[in-house]
Order: C-alpha cells, then sequence, then structure tokens
C-alpha cells in the first residue's frame, strides 16, 4: 500500500495519499478544495542501510576528490 505525492491542478494544494490499489489512483480528490483533476508527482523513497553498514560522509579528506589536481 504505496503512500503516493498529489499536486491538485485546481487549488494547486500538494498532498499525500494512501492508495491501496494503482487502478484507485484516478479515485483520488484534493483535500484542501475536493477538486479531483489531481497528478501524481514524482516522489522519492526512504531507505534504511543494511545493518553493519558503515557511515558514508562526502568531502572526507581521507579520500581523494575529483578536481584535486592529482593524477
Amino acid at each position: 500500500m504505496p503512500i503516493f505525492e498529489f499536486v491538485c491542478t485546481e487549488c494547486e494544494e500538494i498532498f499525500e495519499d494512501l492508495v491501496l490499489s494503482i487502478s484507485k489512483i484516478d479515485e483520488v480528490v484534493c483535500p484542501t478544495c475536493g477538486g479531483s483533476k489531481v497528478k501524481k508527482k514524482m516522489s522519492t523513497f526512504a531507505s534504511k542501510p543494511a545493518a553493519g553498514a558503515g557511515s558514508f560522509s562526502l568531502g572526507s579528506s581521507s579520500t581523494p576528490s575529483c578536481g584535486s589536481g592529482s593524477v
């Protein structure tokens, strides 16, 4: 049961909705204005790293970076 992000084309409200079936997406209505003209937005997803996975940090001085001038 995925949660989708939508935007209402009538009032431009951005909202999320739990959709029980892909075939029910066309039944989603805007919670603000009640409009039925909504578009599904592309959204990102969150994930949890695997157990025991090390942390990752950008800009670490222990590893060379692009554009550092060394070949």
